[in-house]
């Protein structure tokens, strides 16, 4: 990269988001100075969550897990480096994420960084995911993209927040798990967002519901209709899961690059 693209995407990065928590190791927070992964069986299918408050709020990856519970599956396990205000250049220059993905095997990489819908942040979030793309590969692993969602307050980014995470899935021919998509299609926003950034249980709920189908092939409408720590109603959960099964029904998982936002 030059420095005038070095100087853009630290602009760029610094307009993502903020968030509040230290970084999160394996399913469940880690406060301490040296924080420890866990201990994966040899049959185990291993995930590994790469991004920021987007994620760590609520535990994405300990959602997934215990949605993979409840339909039966005990192999699948997760662990996550998510930091606050991080981007993809930001845990690739900490160097914690490169060392994970060269010291260990894993099934799946899920990456995820702010909304990145603007022009010069979608050629960012492009760039990164491609440097990534060979360390995922050389870990054993499938590359996911984690479609996020823009700020409460930009409702009307979220066709160029989606173009922008399916352009970076496809140049890697990686999968794309398009939750900020579910979001849409479910629609109650303010249901959805715990503070006009972060998501709620809910929105929570629908990024896992999108990620567990696409790396281990459960479908949001084989799952039992509570969403585990909450007292949701049965209807309103159903809702949630047609509105994952919508957007996984529309959006292939190794997707074309587009050259219009999605519509």
């Amino acid at each position: 990269m030059t420095r005038n693209n070095t100087q853009v995407w630290r602009q760029v990065r610094a307009a993502l988001h903020t968030g509040t928590m230290a970084a999160l190791f394996s399913v469940t927070a880690c406060a301490s100075g040296n924080p420890t992964m866990p201990v994966f069986g040899p049959d185990d299918h291993s995930i590994l969550f790469v991004g920021n408050s987007l994620t760590y709020s609520n535990d994405l990856p300990g959602m997934v897990v215990a949605l993979a519970r409840m339909a039966g599956d005990t192999k699948l396990q997760a662990a996550s480096v998510a930091n606050p205000n991080f981007a993809l250049e930001d845990h690739w220059h900490q160097g914690q994420v490169p060392a994970l993905l060269r010291e260990r095997r894993w099934q799946h990489v899920v990456l995820q960084q702010g909304s990145s819908a603007l022009p010069a942040s979608q050629e960012h979030l492009k760039y990164w995911t491609e440097r990534f793309a060979p360390l995922v590969r050389g870990s054993g692993a499938e590359l996911v993209m984690l479609g996020v969602w823009p700020q409460q307050s930009r409702l009307f980014d979220f066709p160029n927040v989606a173009m922008s995470y399916i352009n970076a899935a496809a140049a890697v021919n990686g999968l794309y798990a398009p939750a900020g998509d579910a979001w849409t299609r479910y629609g109650d926003y303010d249901a959805l967002y715990s503070d006009g950034l972060h998501p709620s249980p809910r929105g929570t709920y629908l990024a896992a519901l999108v990620v567990l189908q696409r790396v281990r092939g459960i479908r949001p409408d084989q799952l039992p209709l509570r969403i585990p720590g909450t007292n949701i109603s049965e209807a309103d959960v159903r809702r949630l899961q047609q509105a994952a099964m919508a957007s996984l029904m529309v959006n292939p998982p190794r997707p074309s690059r587009r050259e219009t936002p999605v519509p």
